[in-house]
């Protein structure tokens, strides 16, 4: 059934995950007016909406969305894919101009900023969605369903990995610095850690055994899970067997000693993220708490060092900051 197309702005298009936005946009059949970014590399608009236009400045780009809006062209989203410590803002901008925001993970850094946010959906009637794509992934639903049929009292032990090496360029970026990304954790970790407690229930005991600018590893308790993990930007972590295959990314997750696989799969879930979203049934505020809680945690707790239920890979580490 065809619909009416719903006219959306972006801010953040020269990152790196705005074309999954751009794509999105494209393919559920609606229209890109407006983008912003403050860096102008931005030639991967003409793939998409080459009419769209443009700003580098935040206060021409207010200025312009106030101006369609007067004249009689409502923004119906904001897609919003700045960095993390710019997506509250971006948000409120977003809800102030009438629009509903679909913004990308961490949806904010701090728990408080979520029960400020829930307030400002009451007074505007407007909705804030967040982008949880692994809730989409067949394999992940299927692993939830299974989990969810197990009698009440079984507990799975669990070991996530994720090592993606980072150049330089990371940590002299906004990235690299804790108070605008969240440090390693946040970054890199939250959308796993929103897995792992969709499917396994929330968290009981959250423990960190390390935390540095470029890795961290810790433990979780959840209801139905025991999860030893670590995150890490250092070439360094990346199995023999991977630096061999000249890859920069390992990422395994195994539940009871087994591997689960879900490495592919994972291109076109911005798009259906947008389908459920435009369906009115987007993940919303309270199903971002739990990972933001989480992470907001792990980010301010102090390093027990290796004691206690640490991940394995641990002990091959040599320096650990």
């Amino acid at each position: 059934m065809s619909h009416k197309p719903h006219n959306f702005a972006l801010i953040g298009v020269s990152g790196y995950i705005a074309v999954r936005h751009l794509q999105a946009i494209k393919e559920t059949g609606n229209l890109l007016l407006a983008a912003l970014d403050p860096f102008d590399s931005v030639g991967i608009i003409d793939s998409y909406f080459p009419e769209a236009d443009f700003f580098v400045e935040f206060e021409r780009f207010d200025r312009h969305i106030d101006k369609l809006k007067r004249v009689g062209t409502r923004i119906d989203y904001v897609s919003i894919c700045s960095p993390n410590y710019l997506h509250d803002s971006h948000i409120r901008f977003a809800m102030r101009q009438g629009a509903d925001a679909i913004c990308e993970k961490p949806l904010v850094l701090n728990p408080w900023n979520l029960d400020a946010l829930a307030e400002i959906e009451k007074e505007t009637g407007k909705k804030i969605y967040n982008i949880l794509q692994l809730r989409l992934h067949p394999s992940i639903i299927a692993l939830r369903e299974k989990i969810r049929k197990e009698p009440a009292d079984k507990i799975h032990d669990i070991d996530l990995s994720y090592i993606t090496s980072r150049g330089n360029w990371y940590h002299i970026s906004w990235k690299g610095d804790i108070h605008k990304s969240g440090g390693v954790a946040t970054n890199i970790g939250v959308h796993f850690f929103d897995m792992l407690t969709w499917i396994f229930g929330p968290v009981k005991e959250n423990i960190v055994h390390l935390s540095g600018q470029k890795r961290a590893a810790g433990y979780l308790r959840l209801e139905k899970a025991r999860v030893r993990w670590i995150l890490s930007l250092d070439y360094k972590d990346l199995p023999e067997t991977v630096k061999k295959r000249n890859q920069r990314t390992y990422r395994s997750i195994s539940i009871d000693g087994e591997e689960i696989e879900f490495s592919e799969g994972f291109t076109d879930l911005h798009t259906e993220t947008y389908r459920n979203i435009l369906a009115g049934k987007g993940f919303g505020l309270e199903e971002a708490r739990q990972s933001i809680e989480t992470v907001y945690t792990i980010r301010n707790s102090n390093p027990i060092g290796l004691r206690g239920e640490y991940h394995p890979y641990l002990n091959k580490i040599e320096k650990y900051y």
